[in-house]
């Protein structure tokens, strides 16, 4: 039996974000092959798990385990923090967090520590389960470096306001964002490029529809997300990505360039002339896409991790261990909304 020319591009383009992904620099205390002798099956636990999970039409809770990673590694690092029950997890941007992963994750740690013992943290489970929710919803496969520890501490409500960029933001502000963690404007924009898969809610852009109408918005498309939300506090939800919402690729670039892009946050990117040709290059090429898709993830997955003696393994993601000493977080001012990542 020979393969089609689409299954084989395909196939052989996840061999090569497998492999370019081991390209990627990473922070001294992580590796690729950190649990090969300790727990050899972690992957393919998760992995299988997930495809359960995800099927039977439930492959929207992809999106909320990305966006869970999301939120977790641009407040305070990839220490799985967002994870503990606290005020990280009642911060504004966080209240839309989808319930269920938050389960999903603790019964992969379960699931794990059964097998393995508890020698994996819940920020590594983490970090694994929002790169299978890419690739399982049809993006690239790649590795992920692990051997994370987990946090002694969740954050503050600002300092998870101050950290995560509200949908109203404009381009500006979020590649100010971006850049006090080293992002590039094309990170940026390729990190953005998650919400191919996922919702938002209606009071997080009907600042675009009442009491005007954003001119940077298709007027068929302002017509259609009004049916959904008639009054700015409308309680209602809708697709980020209204050509392919399910499925993980480049059409959500092809939204922007449609003026359908739900959020400021996101329509910005191709109003504003620093980052259109990035956005334009994406959704012409998806595989170019795809490979910074990567790239920005990987860094991302790098953030402010804790390694070695530092942090926990959690044997309840949403919880510290017994015993552990807790490490009042430091109240910071800041003022945030509703978060856009």
């Amino acid at each position: 039996m020979t393969c089609s020319k689409s299954v084989l591009f395909f196939v052989c383009s996840s061999l090569l974000f497998l492999r370019f992904a081991r390209c990627q620099p990473i922070v001294p205390g992580l590796s690729y092959n950190f649990y090969d002798v300790s727990c050899p099956n972690l992957k393919s636990i998760v992995r299988q798990q997930l495809t359960v999970v995800f099927g039977n039409g439930n492959i929207g809770q992809a999106a909320g385990l990305l966006r869970l990673h999301f939120h977790d590694c641009f407040v305070q690092g990839c220490d799985g923090s967002v994870l503990l029950n606290g005020s990280e997890q009642t911060a504004p941007p966080n209240l839309s967090l989808r319930a269920q992963a938050f389960i999903i994750i603790n019964d992969l740690r379960r699931r794990v520590h059964d097998t393995c013992g508890r020698v994996v943290s819940c920020s590594d489970i983490l970090a694994i389960a929002a790169r299978d929710s890419v690739f399982l919803s049809g993006g690239p496969d790649y590795n992920v470096p692990l051997g994370r520890r987990d946090g002694l501490n969740f954050a503050t409500v600002n300092a998870t306001l101050a950290n995560l960029p509200p949908p109203s933001s404009n381009t500006t502000e979020i590649l100010r964002s971006l850049a006090t963690k080293n992002f590039t404007a094309t990170d940026s924009v390729a990190l953005s490029g998650g919400h191919t898969i996922g919702i938002g809610h209606c009071p997080s852009f009907t600042n675009r529809l009442y009491p005007t109408q954003d001119p940077n918005m298709d007027q068929t498309f302002a017509n259609n997300l009004r049916a959904t939300c008639p009054a700015a506090n409308t309680d209602n939800t809708t697709v980020l990505d209204i050509r392919s919402p399910n499925v993980f690729d480049n059409k959500y670039y092809v939204d922007l360039m449609n003026r359908q892009g739900l959020f400021t946050s996101d329509q910005d990117l191709y109003t504003d002339s620093r980052t259109r040709g990035i956005v334009t290059s994406f959704a012409v090429n998806q595989t170019l896409f795809y490979e910074k898709f990567v790239i920005a993830m990987i860094k991302m997955s790098q953030l402010s991790v804790l390694t070695g003696g530092q942090g926990e393994i959690r044997a309840n993601c949403s919880v510290r261990n017994s015993g552990s000493v807790f490490v009042s977080p430091v109240r910071e001012e800041a003022e945030g909304a509703w978060s856009a990542i």
